[in-house]
């Protein structure tokens, strides 16, 4: 081992990962980022069964399975750019690298799983959830695939902040973007990427994230490694983690520019974009119940999730009369800093067709609008959601 990079490694994770270097690292330091890939003989390794299926790239979650703030995995909603991959980690390898750093490398699973580790609770969202509300609610339909309620989930995840890495491979004053990069590769760019500026790259919060509610982070959700940055849109937490590339200049791709972009009448485009860029998601609420929903005539105890990129939920509100009255639900539990909250109320169901709509208020006072302007993708609607109901 050189001397430099067992310097790096003591810096970066102590005397657990130079002893996990010393006695038995899946690959050297400098191998390639090559790797043997298998997929899946479905499109996705867990059973589909509970979910709500969008053709070959999407399992939409059920909220009504859902009975606790922690999602499990069998339950957790998968958004895949290709198809969910099987790597192997002896030919996997997570590289750092760019103009804005100082020592690039490249590292082994078992370098990376050897440094520090944080554990937090976050909720992840796609971009896309409750896009078909554009339509259903509004009246004009968005391109993409027609999610309702389920493309999010709530999980404790356990990784290495990324901030970490960056400072031990000697990250510039001057560095300005972060470009993440995974290994599915149907995409023009072989090899689905977001762009992050470098202040969200260096926030504690942001992890390299090697587990999931306990366990080794299940293949579906991008095992051996992937990033996750909470509060941001689903897409930005890249799965099958394999580059990152830090620069001095804004760094573009397919999908900050024409992707995950809003495009419509009230999003001027920045940069190089045909619109306005997609960062963070928006504060939303939903009932946990089947779209539409049948129940018997009586009194219902009804519970749904809410959470907000801002911070805690501080109120849930529901109506059943299109909006005229509001009424508090109960917030069930404590809710983690970054998490969702489960609220519940009681409603009296008369016979007949309901909705019942939701509306969340977070701690910086954020409330959902009344209104969202469209754009053509879909993204971030999160207008108060009148919700079907039968009761007979």
């Amino acid at each position: 081992m050189s001397r430099r990079r067992f310097l790096w490694l003591l810096s970066a994770g102590g005397a657990a990962a130079v002893l996990a270097a010393c006695t038995g690292t899946r690959i050297p330091a400098d191998a390639s980022t090559s790797t043997a890939l298998a997929v899946a003989e479905a499109p996705w390794f867990k059973d589909p069964a509970p979910f709500i299926v969008h053709g070959t790239k999407g399992l939409e979650s059920r909220l009504e399975n859902l009975d606790g703030v922690i999602t499990p995995h069998r339950y957790f909603f998968v958004r895949n750019n290709s198809v969910s991959l099987d790597v192997d980690l002896d030919g996997w390898s997570l590289s750092i690298e760019g103009d804005a750093v100082a020592r690039p490398m490249a590292l082994s699973y078992d370098e990376v799983t050897a440094m520090k580790s944080r554990t937090l609770e976050a909720y992840l969202e796609c971009a896309g959830n409750h896009r078909a509300m554009f339509d259903l609610v509004n009246g004009q339909a968005a391109k993409g695939d027609q999610w309702k309620t389920g493309a999010v989930g709530n999980a404790d995840w356990t990784g290495v902040p990324l901030a970490d890495v960056l400072r031990a491979a000697g990250i510039d004053e001057d560095a300005v973007s972060v470009l993440l990069i995974g290994m599915d590769v149907d995409s023009p760019e072989a090899g689905f990427r977001r762009v992050i500026p470098v202040e969200a790259a260096m926030h504690p919060d942001t992890l390299l994230v090697h587990g999931m509610n306990g366990e080794p982070l299940p293949r579906d959700h991008g095992f051996p490694l992937r990033a996750l940055v909470p509060g941001w849109v689903g897409s930005t937490s890249i799965k099958w983690l394999s580059r990152i590339v830090i620069s001095s200049k804004q760094q573009w791709a397919r999908n900050n520019t024409t992707s995950y972009v809003l495009i419509g009448d009230d999003y001027p485009p920045e940069g190089e974009a045909v619109g306005q860029v997609v960062t963070t998601q928006s504060i939303k609420s939903a009932l946990a119940l089947p779209w539409p929903a049948e129940i018997d005539t009586g009194t219902h105890r009804i519970g749904g999730y809410a959470h907000s990129p801002a911070g805690r939920i501080a109120e849930v509100e529901w109506s059943d009369d299109g909006g005229g009255m509001w009424q508090r639900a109960e917030l069930i539990g404590p809710q983690a800093r970054l998490g969702w909250v489960r609220f519940e109320f009681d409603w009296e169901a008369p016979a007949g067709m309901h909705t019942v709509m939701t509306r969340a208020t977070d701690v910086t006072g954020n409330t959902q609008p009344d209104q969202v302007p469209f754009n053509e993708k879909g993204y971030l609607f999160n207008q108060p959601l009148p919700h079907p109901i039968r009761a007979t």
